[in-house]
This record gives structure tokens, sequence and C-alpha cells, in this order.
């Protein structure tokens, strides 16, 4: 596939994710052929919106398979792990999630056309969520309280007394998952490209009507007077059209035969004592009187 038509294709898609339009969306991305990582993780979140959790997985599967090392993969995995109950998974994901932010306690994923910063705390919370869900409780308070701990939270999202609490009451916390339709992007200055340009502009090819005028440019017709033309010739003092009120018929060889009527371009040459050479037709000929 040919990237511009993968770069329309993946614009498109994402453009149908803004309008809700989470089929028109995978009927887009299903016509690409050779997904990316990004694309994909636009495949899982739109089987998220629409609730559809295997076909989300298996695109998540691809996308962590397209690139080993996407946290943010990871954590979206661990989400749709625990909302199909499939624990364990869900639990190795959090630990991988963890494991290739790398110490970070954020990572901004903007300059991949993602605009989502996933933070460490969110991916312990997952974690704690995930025990909850096994009934380990006490560990779920332990990882909160380590997370609740963690400088550079944020503020969205962040309250884990909320949480601490939940757990004391011995409820399952609930899944956090990047937000629908938070999704990868192409960049906005490759999309611009997709468009036809126009660089030259339409050519106009401009010549002379006058015969046996050599020019023909892009610029504008230079100024002819009508019936007038000093032609390209050496010892040339006048040249002119003339129409030819009656048949001219040849009288030798290299004259011409004119019909009447017909418009002949002169050139007059007072050296050859009248005698002119005469250009009719493309054709030129010499000497006729």
């Amino acid at each position: 596939m040919l990237y511009t038509e993968f770069l329309r294709l993946w614009d498109e898609a994402v453009k149908a994710v803004d309008a809700r339009d989470w089929q028109g969306a995978l009927s887009k991305l299903n016509q690409i052929t050779e997904p990316t990582s990004r694309t994909l993780f636009l495949t899982a979140s739109a089987h998220l919106a629409l609730g559809q959790l295997e076909p989300a997985i298996q695109a998540l599967d691809q996308t962590i398979a397209k690139d080993e090392r996407l946290a943010v993969g990871f954590f979206q995995r661990a989400g749709a792990f625990m909302m199909a109950s499939r624990l364990e998974e869900a639990l190795n994901d959090c630990i991988s999630a963890l494991k290739h932010m790398r110490g970070n306690m954020v990572i901004d994923y903007k300059q991949l056309g993602l605009r989502y910063k996933l933070y460490s705390w969110q991916v312990l919370y997952n974690t704690a969520a995930v025990h909850s869900r096994l009934d380990q409780l006490d560990k779920a308070r332990d990882i909160l309280i380590s997370a609740s701990q963690e400088k550079g939270r944020g503020g969205r999202g962040g309250n884990m007394e909320v949480a601490l609490d939940m757990i004391s009451r011995g409820e399952v916390l609930p899944v956090l998952l990047v937000p629908e339709g938070q999704v990868f992007r192409p960049r906005k200055q490759d999309v611009e490209q997709l468009g036809e340009r126009d660089f030259l502009g339409k050519p106009k090819v401009i010549s002379s009507m006058i015969p046996n005028d050599d020019f023909g440019g892009f610029e504008p017709l230079r100024v002819q007077k009508p019936g007038y033309y000093e032609p390209k010739v050496d010892r040339v003092e006048d040249s002119r059209y003339m129409r030819l009120r009656t048949p001219y018929i040849s009288g030798g060889p290299g004259q011409l035969t004119v019909p009447g009527g017909a418009m002949v371009f002169v050139f007059s040459d007072m050296e050859r004592d009248g005698l002119a050479t005469v250009i009719h037709d493309g054709q030129v000929k010499d000497p006729c009187n």
C-alpha cells in the first residue's frame, strides 16, 4: 500500500472517531493492508467504544507485537483484560506497563500523535483494581498507598483517598482506560500534503499568428500591429498581408498557386524589382509577381 493511501485512510478513520462513528472508523481501518502500532491502537479504541472486548484485545495484541515497549498499549490492554475478567493477564500487563515506563512518573505521547499523558500512578491504580477483583484487598490498599505517595501524579483521576475508601468497604475499583476518542493521529503537516497542489498553475502557450514568427513561450504575446509584422529577415523594408482578389496560377517551378480570396503574407524586396517572397498555407515560394 502506498503511504499516501495509508495516510488518507488513517486520517479518515480519525475523523470518524471524532464524529463518534466507530463503525465508520473501523471500515476505514480495515482497508489498511499494512497497519502500524498506532493505527492498531485506534482499531482497539473503536472496538472498546462499541463494547467489543475480544476484538479490542486482539487489536491490542497486534499493537504490542508491533511495539513491544509501548507502555500505553500494555496499560490499555490491562484495562480490557479486567473488563473481560482475564485477571492474571491484566496483572501481567500492569507489571509490563510499569516496566516500560522505565522509572518515569509520566510519559507524554503528544509527539507520537496521542494527546494523552500516562502517569505511573494510573498503572499502579489499575494494579490495585486487579487485586480488588482477586479479593486481595490488603495488597490493593498497599499499592494505592504507594501510588498516593508518588510526586507528579497530576490532578485528574489522582484521588487516591476515594479509592482507599472503596477498598476499606470491600468494593471493587473501577477500571482506568485511555479516554474514549483519544487516539494516535497522523501529523497535521503530513495530512495537508494529501491535497493536490498546483505549483506551476495552468500553462498558457502563446505563439504568434503571424506566419514565419518563431516566437513561442509562456510570456505575454508581444505587441503586433494588425496586418503588419517585421520578420527577422535581412534587407526587408516592408511586409504585409494581402488578400488575392483573383486566383493566381503558378507559372513555373518555385511559384505558388493561390486560390482567389486567400490571404498571403508578402515580403517585398526592392532589390528584386517587384518580385516578392510569398507565404501561403505554411509554404514559402519565391518568386511571384
